[in-house]
């Protein structure tokens, strides 16, 4: 399947960034984890699907709980990290809305941050819930908007800069984003046909270093840091000196700064007695 200009877009900005994903953002992702996990009630001989598994983390933490776990990512340097985090554990190169699983393949299925980065969150979702069991719990987290203080940093940083968003970076479609609020995620889900649907904030304050946070958008990191090299060396000094300059209101006497983010973790259940296909036609 051919995917959207937004999908198009988010395979260039990772191509190849599983290294300094790991080393910059990929600390203040695994955050969730944990929560993600018990919303989908993840724990022995559970047959897990992780969507999006950037360099393993979910995938590992759930192998940690004895779960017979398979996961997949759309960039192949992810995968090909993930494997080397998670032995034993199946990881394939899939992308949203099409992943090679039979209809009602698992127990559960998790995302991490992956309908951030899907040009059709709403048909992701309906390709979730094909491959999940009926009965199955499916658990997903996304970046809140408006963003937390922390996480609108780097933004801050580049538009002090006066640098605009260039235009090869598409934004979402209108008519296939979602609000990115509680009740935003939750309708999504229960749009999709789960049940039992929940959906709660999570709130942290992420402690790094500057230079291990201003890393990830200078090695072209997401779209972020396809925004930060777009216009070359002397401008993303430039955004590197508002950086630095912003990131002092976050530092605390040690040196570190310390980020307030916020996801949103929302979770449902299939429901009993409707087979896949079904589903997936509805």
């Amino acid at each position: 399947m051919v995917g959207t200009p937004f999908d198009e877009s988010e395979r260039r900005a990772w191509a190849g960034s599983a290294a300094a994903y790991e080393t910059s953002f990929g600390r203040l992702c695994a955050y969730p984890i944990p929560p993600l996990l018990d919303a989908a009630g993840v724990g022995e001989g559970v047959r897990l699907l992780d969507v999006g598994t950037g360099t393993g983390a979910v995938a590992s933490a759930a192998a940690a709980r004895r779960a017979e776990v398979v996961a997949v990512d759309a960039e192949p340097d992810m995968a090909r990290r993930a494997r080397l985090a998670v032995p034993g554990v199946p990881v394939h190169v899939a992308a949203l809305p099409q992943i090679p699983y039979r209809c009602g393949a698992f127990d559960a299925v998790v995302g991490n941050f992956v309908l951030n980065h899907v040009g059709r969150p709403k048909r992701a979702l309906d390709e979730l819930c094909r491959v999940a069991r009926p009965g199955a719990r499916i658990a997903l987290t996304i970046w809140a908007a408006p963003a937390a203080p922390g996480q609108a940093l780097l933004g801050r940083a580049v538009r002090a800069a006066g640098v605009e968003r260039p235009s090869h970076l598409p934004a979402l479609a209108p008519e296939d984003d979602f609000p990115r609020t509680m009740d935003g995620l939750a309708g999504l889900l229960r749009a999709a046909g789960l049940v039992d649907v929940g959906a709660r904030a999570l709130s942290w304050g992420h402690r790094t270093t500057p230079g291990e946070w201003w890393s990830g958008p200078a090695a072209g990191v997401a779209t972020i840091g396809q925004i930060v090299l777009s216009r070359g060396p002397a401008v993303a000094e430039r955004i590197r000196r508002h950086f630095a300059a912003l990131a002092e209101e976050f530092t605390d006497g040690d040196g570190l700064l310390v980020l307030p983010h916020t996801a949103l973790l929302a979770y449902g259940r299939v429901p009993e007695g409707v087979p896949a296909l079904s589903r997936a036609a509805g």
